[in-house]
């Protein structure tokens, strides 16, 4: 078993064990100060001003620079724009299309279910072919009808299994066959390199209220390649992405950098909420949280083979540690009745319809001890469904 230290303290976890980081995370204990800091200091005080004198303006760049450091992204590659993560994936779909004349959009069939929704709005928006693939069947896609791919979209961690998708090798592949990359890092970001850089993603979007922390709802981040600012062409072109917004004229105008993913007014209170969750996130650095949260999904595992051996014959993830993301999923009988019983004992996990349990280990709020007392409740709340 690997022991690491612990890496941080300072969230208001409520007394419970938090393995649900993966969908819903609980928040720092300072984040009420700072927001009181910025609603009663800045907001309450300078009203509209707050925009210019505050640096409201700039935080979609700033925060994108800061989210840049966890991914593998240079400076000025990543934007908060203030969008959910469903229509800024929407925007970069439909931009990377843009990019290629080509018949076929190309989505991964494990992909989380908005993904699959607006891959087929996109391809019915634009008449192009939606094509379904998994696993091998959408790389051979690649690597044999590449030249009719627009763009291939892709998450590298799959939302049920945690299974990894190498980034570095797809995007290659994409890359020979001239087709656009597109990422979904929702389930990565703040947990596994990325490296969007140094494997030339074209384009790349993530939720911020998964394992970054930044809370419900939490405003979505978009990548987009340096090499791709002056060609790029995102179909929701509103004021905040125009070159020169306070100009109101009637044209638009996309911004020469990566300001023109933006489009409206950003949420700043939830900007606010991320950019306060990211600092110990790269404080830590991506390769610690990595190191960490895999310490602990080992743990897990180590524990339920001594406690359970019967439900680790129930993993469906990878079991080999650089195979799968930050999350684990079982399958057990009446899974919705475990997570209920989970959580009356101070356990909170999510279940994926129909069997299957999601353990999440993210690695800043999640001790080995939690990880232990979990694998415990985890015995009796599957006992009692048998």
């Amino acid at each position: 078993m690997t022991a690491t230290r612990e890496l941080a303290t300072g969230f208001d976890t409520g007394g419970v064990i938090h393995l649900n980081g993966n969908s819903l995370g609980p928040p720092r204990e300072s984040l009420v100060a700072e927001l009181e800091r910025v609603v009663s200091g800045q907001w309450a005080r300078r009203q509209v001003q707050g925009w210019f004198e505050d640096g409201w303006l700039d935080l979609p760049r700033t925060v994108g620079d800061k989210l840049g450091t966890l991914l593998g992204a240079a400076p000025g590659q990543v934007v908060v724009a203030g969008e959910t993560t469903s229509s800024t994936l929407f925007n970069a779909m439909v931009a990377a299309c843009r990019l290629r004349e080509r018949p076929d959009l190309l989505v991964d069939a494990d992909s989380f279910p908005t993904d699959l929704y607006i891959a087929a709005s996109v391809a019915k928006l634009l008449n192009r072919q939606l094509v379904v693939k998994s696993g091998h069947e959408f790389d051979a896609y690649l690597a044999e009808r590449g030249t009719r791919v627009t763009a291939a979209v892709a998450a590298p961690v799959d939302f049920r299994t945690g299974r990894r998708r190498d980034i570095g090798s797809l995007t290659a592949l994409a890359r020979r066959a001239g087709a656009v990359s597109v990422w979904d890092l929702s389930h990565a970001a703040g947990v596994l390199p990325c490296d969007l850089d140094a494997h030339d993603v074209d384009l790349a979007v993530g939720c911020g209220y998964k394992y970054l922390g930044g809370g419900p709802g939490a405003p979505a981040f978009l990548y987009l390649a340096a090499r791709l600012r002056s060609t790029v062409d995102f179909p929701l072109a509103g004021w905040h992405g125009h070159a020169r917004p306070f100009a109101m004229v009637p044209e638009f105008e996309p911004a020469p950098d990566v300001d023109r993913a933006r489009t409206g007014t950003p949420p700043l209170l939830s900007l606010i909420g991320l950019d306060h969750a990211l600092d110990p996130l790269v404080e830590t650095g991506i390769h610690a949280l990595r190191e960490r949260s895999r310490a602990l999904g080992e743990s897990f595992l180590d524990h339920l083979g001594e406690r359970r051996p019967d439900l680790l014959r129930e993993l469906v993830s990878p079991r080999d540690a650089e195979s799968r993301g930050a999350h684990l999923a079982l399958r057990v009988p009446d899974a919705e009745r475990a997570e209920r019983v989970l959580a009356e004992r101070g356990v909170l996990v999510d279940h994926r319809h129909p069997d299957l349990i999601r353990f999440a280990f993210a690695p800043l709020y999640v001790t080995h001890d939690q990880v232990r007392r979990a694998v415990d409740a985890l015995s009796h709340a599957v006992e009692g469904a048998r």
